[in-house]
């Protein structure tokens, strides 16, 4: 395993169906200054983070994006959208689609990924004809709404922010309890499966002002921000301002974090088990450091943990404040 960029995913290891309840995931907890790797119950989550600690969360809610063989990724500022062809034999310049609408194939832009329209509104057809986007290894249809985080509330997503499946009300009202604050934001996710060292495009992204603000405030005050998801993390470091604050921001963004760029404002993660090589791998390395990145999935394949997004967690913390 060469910086957990290259590995071999046992398919045993793929979580096929919802846990239920939620919360009854692994927790795979690592310390970059110590270099420490611990196992928990998702439940120990509010006795890990501190009073003061911030958690920033995706608000966006899944959409239905699969019509058919389509599967709806992400809408372009141009008002087009990225899709999907499932099915390669069936491409061509214009589709047929349910109820009378027809998607144009403009023009490809990665290998698998077409830049399209429809020729009506795209989300209100999602709503009322799509379906979730499942793949393979999930090994039956599930209703919508075990795709939802129990934050979501703008939809917009054709994956689920994962990251934040795990948590309830319970576990939401413990950390606020504790003293543990809560901000969202949100990032409209795409489809994550990734070629192999296919990096992310553009997604739509808001990081509202009361968010921005609490940030700052929090990292002034030596709290930890600790991000719910590679989506947050993608999301703040967008929005960092020259002077190192966090500034509201709303648009599109391409921003990729790796250990080159670095991670500016947000100190710990917790995120999924991410596939071989991918793009997601480069942003944990940046929090964890290579060497202990590569233990923490070699340890995460030892003691047997679930990949994809009804699978165990990872939450990657500093050990110290600031």
């Amino acid at each position: 395993m060469t910086a957990a960029l290259d590995f071999a995913l046992p398919p045993a290891l793929e979580a096929h169906v919802p846990p239920e309840p939620r919360d009854a995931v692994r927790l795979l907890v690592s310390r970059r200054e110590t270099g420490t790797i611990t196992h928990h119950a998702f439940a120990a989550i509010p006795a890990l983070l501190r009073p003061g600690d911030l958690l920033v969360v995706n608000n966006s809610g899944t959409l239905p994006a699969a019509v058919g063989p389509i599967h709806f990724s992400s809408p372009r500022p141009d008002g087009s959208w990225l899709v999907e062809p499932r099915d390669k034999g069936a491409i061509r310049s214009s589709i047929p689609m349910p109820s009378g609408a027809v998607l144009t194939l403009e023009r490809q832009v990665s290998p698998r990924l077409w830049q399209a329209r429809l020729s009506t509104a795209v989300v209100p057809y999602l709503l009322k004809h799509g379906r979730p986007i499942r793949y393979s290894y999930v090994t039956q249809d599930w209703d919508l709404a075990a795709y939802q985080t129990v934050f979501a509330r703008i939809p917009g997503s054709a994956e689920m922010p994962s990251a934040s499946r795990p948590f309830t009300l319970a576990i939401v009202t413990e950390l606020a309890a504790r003293g543990v604050l809560i901000a969202p934001l949100t990032l409209h996710t795409g489809v994550s499966s990734l070629e192999v060292d296919e990096d992310p495009y553009p997604e739509p992204f808001d990081v509202p002002p009361a968010t921005a603000r609490l940030v700052n405030h929090v990292r002034a005050a030596g709290g930890r921000v600790i991000a719910a998801g590679t989506t947050v993390v993608r999301a703040l470091e967008t929005a960092v301002l020259p002077s190192g604050l966090v500034g509201p921001a709303a648009g599109w963004t391409s921003h990729v974090v790796t250990p080159e760029s670095g991670v500016r404002v947000v100190d710990g993660l917790l995120t999924g088990l991410h596939e071989p090589r991918s793009s997601h791998l480069r942003m944990l390395a940046a929090f964890a450091g290579p060497q202990l990145l590569s233990r923490c999935y070699e340890e995460a394949i030892r003691s047997g943990y679930l990949w994809h997004e009804f699978g165990d967690v990872h939450l990657l913390l500093p050990l110290r404040p600031r």
